[in-house]
């Protein structure tokens, strides 16, 4: 189905390294960013690079060494388990009644799935999920550090959601801020990404057809604005072996944004279609990495999907639709990537 005339007025206008990129290099498959950088589009050297050898611990998005502590995958396993627990329960049960999702988006689509997901864990734990946490490290672990030092811990046996319940199990302060830190390094990016993939969805394609798939609407906007356009690899002995464009010093900086738009994967590369994925396989279609790679999915997709659809299901059935009189989008160079104000109203 072609988008719709109302979609096609809209324009995105990307940061200025963005659009760089993408008027720079789309269509390349190596080529050099930086003196010791070096930016991959091409699917098949992706696929070697990313099969070549698994993340190490500072690779992973999410699961970076916390306090200096490393976090083992062991327990990212776990943490990631616990936190698709909370997203199951949060669906099986009976949704907000009286949910206002108009206003700006993605933060009005954040707001809704913190409370609907852990909206029984106390405030010191649900203030971690913030978006104003985003703008600086060092604000997110000063508001850490004081909850971790108030008093009043959670308990085991209080009424939480299984993330919450694990950081009740913490024993004193450093545990305590480590346990917190935990929490919103699991539970935020669900909701940041979720929010923002939604957010996405609703500039680039509504009004929507009412045939058209929540599924694939989904995943088209994961094409055009993947919330996760890079993957960083450090150097390493394996890259060169694979491309000789890539010197032993080089860090890989793989762009999905770019393989995404690729003309010689994709036709109509710059359109959205949503029934392109009729006949498609998110898990095989060359060059779509919206999760990463095959060899190393991102645990968290199997709650992007579920929750995504269920919000944008939750807005076509409000009948919402983007202020008509918004037609510009911009997406700021952040590590999610996403529209920063996509304004939903009430048809007049």
């Amino acid at each position: 189905m072609p988008p719709s005339s109302t979609a096609l007025a809209r324009t995105t206008v990307f940061a200025p390294r963005l659009a760089a990129l993408i008027g720079d290099h789309l269509g390349r498959d190596v080529f050099r960013l930086e003196p010791d950088t070096i930016g991959v589009a091409g699917h098949e050297v992706a696929d070697r690079i990313l099969a070549a050898r698994r993340a190490t611990e500072t690779e992973r998005p999410t699961f970076k060494p916390l306090h200096g502590r490393s976090i083992t995958r062991n327990e990212a396993s776990a943490v990631t388990r616990t936190v698709g627990n909370d997203v199951r329960e949060a669906l099986s049960g009976p949704l907000p009644g009286e949910a206002d999702l108009a206003g700006s988006w993605p933060l009005r689509g954040h707001l809704f799935l913190r409370d609907l997901i852990l909206g029984r864990d106390p405030y010191r734990l649900r203030m971690l999920m913030s978006r104003n946490l985003e703008l600086t490290p060092k604000l997110t672990w000063s508001v850490i550090a004081v909850g971790a030092a108030l008093p009043g811990w959670p308990r085991p046996g209080d009424r939480l959601t299984g993330l919450a319940g694990r950081a009740a199990q913490a024993k004193g302060y450093q545990e305590r801020r480590y346990a917190m830190g935990m929490y919103r390094r699991a539970a935020a990016p669900v909701c940041f990404t979720v929010s923002t993939l939604v957010a996405n969805a609703l500039w680039l394609g509504s009004p929507f057809g009412d045939g058209t798939s929540n599924r694939g609407i989904i995943l088209e906007s994961l094409r055009l604005l993947p919330p996760s356009w890079n993957i960083l690899r450090n150097a390493s002995p394996e890259y060169p072996a694979i491309d000789d464009r890539i010197g032993a010093r080089d860090d890989v900086l793989l762009l999905p944004l770019l393989s995404h738009r690729d003309p010689a994967l994709w036709e109509d590369p710059d359109t959205f279609r949503p029934d392109r994925w009729d006949d498609l396989d998110p898990d095989t279609a060359p060059g779509y990495l919206p999760f990463g790679h095959s060899s190393e999915r991102c645990w968290g997709r199997h709650m992007v999907m579920p929750l995504a659809e269920l919000l944008l299901d939750l807005v076509r059935g409000a009948g919402l639709v983007v202020d008509p009189a918004q037609r510009t989008g911009r997406v700021p160079l952040l590590g999610l990537l996403g529209v920063e104000d996509v304004r939903l109203v009430r048809p007049s």
